[in-house]
């Protein structure tokens, strides 16, 4: 006969996983917005500054900068948080490379574009 006890127990278990995974999403949200909005901010000042055509090619820091925070969350944040379940684990190498190096050359494409097209 199974004990009262142990059904407390995987109730309060499973409480506390949908609390930490609801704080860890907290947590990803408010670092996300902060390090795109400053990461967004610097990189839309500097292309004005060059004259950068934003309206036509700025589309691609929407997606250059998303993808360094996933880099960077997946590589380092992730192993800082609340969440301490499975499925931790770095991206491959490779992977990681890729990702940067398009993101650098998504960075870098609006200033080289707008030079040729305007």
């Amino acid at each position: 006969m199974k004990n009262s006890r142990d059904g407390e127990k995987s109730i309060h278990t499973v409480l506390m996983t949908t609390v930490v995974i609801f704080l860890e999403l907290i947590r990803i949200l408010f670092i996300m917005f902060i390090f795109i909005g400053i990461l967004g901010y610097f990189v839309g000042e500097v292309y004005i500054e060059i004259g950068t055509d934003i309206d036509k090619f700025g589309w691609m820091t929407y997606i250059a900068i998303p993808l360094l925070f996933f880099v960077l969350y997946r590589n380092k944040l992730q192993f800082s948080g609340w969440y301490k379940g499975k499925g931790r684990e770095k991206l491959p190498k490779i992977v990681s490379q890729i990702l940067i190096f398009t993101s650098i050359s998504l960075l870098f494409l609006p200033p080289v574009l707008s030079f040729f097209f305007n």
